[in-house]
């Protein structure tokens, strides 16, 4: 009856262990999808409900993690959503969420993935024309 308990032990947890991601997510990997959840959070706060009256004057975030510039478009983003004043989506949990992994990933990206990423362009009109998603 033992064999069986390990058998059936054994048998279960194999889908488990095959199923697992063999590669550990990579610094770049990390910063690509933030940037790309950031980007699609703030186009939905745009269009929200209770946020689009106040974060419809907030430029459109479009976060290339390639594009040398966008260390200068996160910084001046985090400053005007820490600077809105209007109470009715400052406070939000939403807004605050944004600016808080907007801050996240400028720390990862200027400190922790420094040496990891790589940046191919340098156009910061690209990075304001960019209709969103």
């Amino acid at each position: 009856m033992a064999i069986f308990k390990h058998l059936f032990l054994v048998l279960s947890l194999v889908p488990l262990v095959l199923s697992y991601p063999f590669s550990p997510p990579t610094c770049y990997s990390k910063v690509l999808s933030m940037a790309q959840d950031l980007t699609q959070r703030a186009a939905d706060l745009k269009r929200g409900h209770e946020t689009s009256y106040c974060m419809a004057h907030m430029p459109d975030l479009y976060l290339d993690v390639h594009n040398a510039c966008v260390m200068y478009k996160m910084r001046t983003y985090i400053s005007l959503v820490e600077g809105l004043r209007d109470r009715r989506c400052a406070y939000t949990r939403e807004v605050m969420k944004l600016g808080y992994t907007l801050r996240q990933l400028f720390i990862f990206m200027s400190e922790k993935c420094h040496g990891d990423l790589v940046f191919t362009i340098y156009d910061c009109a690209v990075l304001e024309r960019y209709p969103g998603y």
